[in-house]
């Protein structure tokens, strides 16, 4: 079981997410590449929530090769390309994570390949 960390000597997260993970040994790891809001048919929703959605549902088919799936997420690495489409990324976060939340990290960027992207996700899970 992976235990999540929240040593009472530090301020508690500013949202929905843990500020450690412990992974017992044991566990097979996978980390998955950043993954841009693209549909396999090459559409890309413009807003963040539906983004994100498709990130998380591409690292769910990424994680099922490997057996695993989104409860298994470990940490998150989250960009974004404006403050306006945290929310949408932290919603669509919200409804895919399990309980305990992963660890993460949320962070602005100038932009990604197409000024279309406006959220990109990369995780590392753990399984036995």
């Amino acid at each position: 079981m992976l235990t999540p960390l929240a040593p009472a000597s530090i301020a508690k997260p500013f949202a929905r997410y843990s500020h450690g993970v412990e992974v017992p040994a044991g566990h097979r790891l996978v980390a998955c590449s950043g993954q841009l809001g693209i549909a396999a048919d090459g559409t890309i929703p413009d807003d963040a929530r539906a983004q994100g959605d498709l990130c998380f549902a591409n690292i769910a088919a990424i994680l099922a090769e490997a057996g695993m799936t989104l409860a298994d997420i470990v940490r998150i690495n989250a960009y974004v390309t404006d403050r306006a489409h945290m929310k949408g990324y932290m919603e669509s976060r919200d409804a895919h994570v399990a309980t305990p939340p992963p660890a993460s990290t949320l962070v602005i960027v100038s932009g990604f390949t197409l000024p279309e992207f406006k959220v990109e996700i990369e995780v590392l899970a753990a399984a036995v």
